[in-house]
């Protein structure tokens, strides 16, 4: 039934193109997920990758039919992969095993590694890395390389030896436990250029992701993913580090083609490519307006139960207020800034969020027993919502960084959550990786300051109005709504 067209909706009309891109994402009928996935073939990373410590990296894997892998890791000096410290290569055996419990989507995988090397390309990288693993507790790695060894360009030298049961990798905070979480997606992506027509096709690999706390990721059993590596032979484009990689090996790292370094600029407006997935079973989007003039923002988080965010679970609006960003001195490329959380309004979209809402402690998230599907509260009175481990006000200290992609859109990378749910509610808890990608879809001159609600998704009638249509519910895991953070 059509219904009339709020003031709050209206406003979408100013933003046409985060409205799309909103649209697109929920449009999961073009992303096919087969179950269990098949991963033979090559994969490689489609830019310069950054980990939590920081770590700066490409990759480069290969799956053969009988199960046997070749992964190469290649690591450098710097946030845009051009100067090589240096390269791991790595050899073992993958076995799928059931579609995962704890990630939808996803399947459960075993590993077991046979070698792991090690080339340096440096005197220096040599010189480090061998101080730590020569300090490191591991059985046989006292003595991995005498102190003073000259480097010797393309030597390679084993640190994981499954036939010696050595193993040296501990003190480079390696595992490969990525391989035990496993999606591969496909889609279609529109040929370039206004005069072609059809599509081609788009493979992504989704691997686990990496603990942000580098005493954990040896551990840690993955739940998220990081980013995706993409087919080498269907992969999007343009792709100008894909072929680089591709050809690389240990002993030729590849050197990414060079990328200006631009300013943080965050006025505008900024949406999510994809549906995004975080540990502990939190599928969402995000979209967020920065206002430059004034230092304020407001972000809007709309969390889903499915790896396709099809199935709507809640919504959270905030805003407040960010600082002026200073270069980071621990993440080349990175700008730290502190954001300030001071309103959050939240509107749960299914029946089992709204039964949790109305069974949370009086005053700890908006009024008691008054929350119903698809009507906001706004839980600024109540000092947030501890249900969903919200806080407010609350300041978190951030890292953003900004890049164009090869289509030239401007892309903006926020910090990467905790992968223990926790805040970087202080300066040493700032992250030192980031999320996938935001896109640029308005500029600042576009702005439309005014708060609205994404409850619904429009759709034009007969007629070429716009008409509203509730979104579809779902069903969310209570174990899950439990872990959930917001932001």
């Amino acid at each position: 039934m059509a219904a009339a067209l709020t003031a709050a909706d209206r406003s979408l009309r100013w933003e046409p193109r985060c409205r799309q891109q909103l649209r697109h994402l929920q449009d999961g009928s073009r992303i096919a997920a087969r179950l269990p996935p098949r991963l033979d073939g090559q994969w490689v990373s489609t830019g310069c990758e950054v980990r939590p410590g920081p770590e700066f990296l490409t990759r480069s894997y290969l799956f053969y039919a009988n199960r046997l892998f070749k992964a190469f890791q290649f690591y450098y000096w710097d946030p845009s992969c051009r100067e090589p410290s240096y390269s791991l290569i790595i050899k073992g055996k993958l076995r799928l095993r059931q579609a995962s419990w704890i990630t939808r989507g996803a399947t459960e995988a075993d590993y077991h590694l046979h070698k792991v090397g090690i080339v340096f390309h440096s005197q220096k990288a040599m010189t480090e890395v061998a101080a730590r693993i020569n300090q490191s507790s591991g059985e046989g790695c006292s003595g991995f390389l005498p102190p003073g060894r000259s480097w010797a360009p393309g030597a390679l030298y084993e640190l994981l030896s499954a036939k010696t049961e050595r193993d040296c990798t501990a003190a480079l905070g390696f595992a490969m436990h990525e391989l035990s979480l496993v999606r591969v997606e496909r889609h279609h992506q529109p040929l370039p250029g206004l005069q072609q027509s059809g599509s081609s096709l788009v493979e992504e690999l989704y691997l686990g992701d990496i603990h942000t706390d580098w005493m954990e990721r040896l551990h840690y059993r993955p739940t998220g993913y990081q980013r995706p590596l993409q087919s080498a032979v269907h992969h999007v484009h343009p792709c100008p580090a894909c072929g680089v990689i591709y050809r690389a090996d240990e002993h030729h790292p590849p050197i990414l083609p060079a990328q200006a370094e631009l300013p943080v600029q965050l006025s505008g407006s900024w949406v999510s490519t994809r549906c995004e997935v975080r540990p502990a079973v939190l599928f969402l989007t995000r979209y967020f307006i920065f206002h430059g003039s004034n230092h304020t923002w407001q972000g809007y988080y709309y969390h889903y139960s499915d790896p396709l965010c099809k199935q709507p679970t809640f919504t959270i609006y905030a805003s407040g207020r960010y600082t002026q960003g200073v270069p980071s001195s621990k993440v080349r490329g990175g700008m730290e800034l502190a954001f300030k959380v001071t309103q959050a309004r939240v509107t749960p979209m299914d029946q089992v969020t709204v039964t949790m809402l109305n069974s949370s402690e009086p005053g700890s998230c908006g009024l008691a027993s008054s929350w119903s599907i698809g009507v906001e509260q706004d839980i600024t009175p109540t000092n947030g919502c501890l249900a969903l481990g919200i806080r407010l006000p609350h300041t978190e200290y951030e890292l953003f960084r900004t890049e164009h992609d090869p289509k030239e859109r401007s892309l903006l990378y926020i910090g990467e959550r905790p992968t223990d749910g926790s805040s970087p509610d202080r300066p040493d808890k700032r992250p030192t990786s980031y999320q996938a990608p935001l896109v640029q879809c308005a500029a600042a001159s576009e702005e439309f300051p005014n708060y609205y609600s994404l409850k619904y998704v429009g759709k034009e009638n007969a007629n070429g109005s716009e008409e509203l249509k509730p979104l579809p519910v779902a069903l969310l895991l209570l174990i899950a709504l439990q872990l959930l953070r917001w932001d």
